[in-house]
């Protein structure tokens, strides 16, 4: 082993490690008592379910992070990597399309491996808790066009890519990267109104109490709305949510049907304000450049290592290639990309603070994002205590607990 392989075998090692440590911090927080915040909204028995859904979740993903790194090194190990280059190079293919078949058959076999697991969380475990809507039919159809989208926008990414790195010379990471935010920056225009389309069923809000409170509020804040969004969540899960994406006329906000049925108009008004605050306080852009400069430096990066002799040797590779460099550079940035993680979910935590002062000073009812927050954690059987290694690793939304006293001034954002 070389120095390549001894640094992405202690990175995936350690960051494994350190996963499982935050995920038995976390459990040994489920014995905690009830916050007395949630005391007027969460029995005791509701208090215990989502304890024990904390629990069982928690376990199931540790279980399914052992397969997946056992699975890995085993692979690694055994020289599978080579021996899948060995099989596709002898399809006799142009360089381009042999890398092209190469990641299409590991990303296929990654699929394989993750769907009985995909498949327990979803039938059983989801199940067991009361979340579970998916059918059969609809889980296959969801499958077979996620497959489609990954083939029609993903595969000539990919190909691109390769493309660029085999025959663009020292700028090739330049022309990836403008390439790469281009197809980044249209997805966030046709996303909202032909690829979600796909999978869920958008229906205009009925006129009624509701739209005119939200409309009356989008006016007051400057915001144009022309349309709000019904999405049949509840086709899928019994849990709910609330969303804002795309750019310009195809910026949409959604509201999924189980939230528009458990929460009132005020509460719902609050949390339209809260997706609002994203916008106006220009989080989706500032997620935008950062994800911009980020896919830059790394295909920069990548550009040094991607030819590199040491890093195909750390997997017994025989051949130099694009596509080999692509996927052995993805795991010899594990930890770069771990600390990156860190860093924005750092930032997205502040940006959930702020559009939730956002919606307290523009209703000037606080108290109805507070419900509508209790509300959403207590029906998604959300971990109400999670331990502080735990979120300042894993979460991208701050606990509802600090959010609630952050919004009565009564704790640090």
């Amino acid at each position: 082993m070389n120095i390549f392989a001894w640094i992405i075998l202690l990175a995936l090692v350690g960051e494994f490690l350190i996963d499982r440590i935050t995920d038995l911090l976390n459990l040994r927080t489920t014995g905690d008592p009830l916050p007395e915040e949630f005391e007027d909204a969460v029995g005791g028995e509701a208090y215990k379910k989502s304890q024990a859904y904390t629990i069982t979740t928690t376990k199931f993903s540790i279980v399914t992070a052992s397969f997946n790194l056992v699975v890995l090194l085993a692979f690694w190990f055994l020289g599978g990597f080579n021996g899948l280059d060995i099989l596709v190079r002898g399809w006799h293919l142009a360089p381009v399309w042999t890398g092209d078949c190469y990641i299409a058959v590991l990303l296929l076999l990654r699929g394989i491996l993750s769907l009985p697991f995909d498949l327990y969380s979803t039938f059983v475990i989801e199940e067991r808790f009361g979340f579970n809507k998916t059918t059969a039919a609809t889980y296959a159809g969801d499958m077979l066009k996620s497959i489609a989208l990954a083939v029609v926008l993903g595969g000539p990414v990919l190909t691109g890519v390769l493309a660029f790195f085999e025959y663009a010379g020292p700028f090739a990471w330049f022309y990836c990267w403008i390439a790469t935010v281009a197809v980044m920056l249209g997805i966030q225009f046709i996303a909202p109104t032909w690829i979600m389309p796909l999978f869920n069923k958008f229906t205009p809000l009925e006129e009624g109490e509701l739209r005119r409170a939200i409309f009356s509020y989008a006016r007051s804040v400057h915001f144009r709305l022309d349309n709000i969004f019904v999405m049949d969540g509840s086709k899928r899960s019994g849990k709910s949510n609330a969303f804002f994406t795309g750019f310009g006329n195809n910026k949409r906000i959604a509201l999924f049907d189980t939230l528009v049925a458990d929460h009132t108009t005020d509460e719902l008004v609050a949390v339209l304000a809260h997706e609002i605050g994203h916008y106006k306080r220009k989080h989706v852009l500032k997620g935008i450049a950062v994800s911009i400069v980020h896919t830059g430096v790394m295909f920069y990066v990548l550009s040094l290592f991607l030819r590199t002799r040491g890093l195909f040797d750390a997997f017994s590779m025989n051949e130099i290639s694009v596509y080999g460099g692509l996927i052995f550079f993805g795991l010899l940035a594990t930890p770069i990309e771990s600390l990156i993680s860190i860093v924005l979910n750092h930032l997205s935590r502040r940006h959930e603070f702020e559009a939730d002062r956002w919606a307290s000073e523009t209703t000037s009812r606080p108290e109805s994002l507070i419900s509508a927050l209790k509300k959403l954690s207590v029906h998604n059987l959300s971990h109400l205590t999670p331990h502080p290694v735990y979120v300042f690793w894993h979460y991208s939304h701050p606990p509802v607990l600090r959010r609630i006293r952050a919004l009565r001034g009564a704790g640090q954002t």
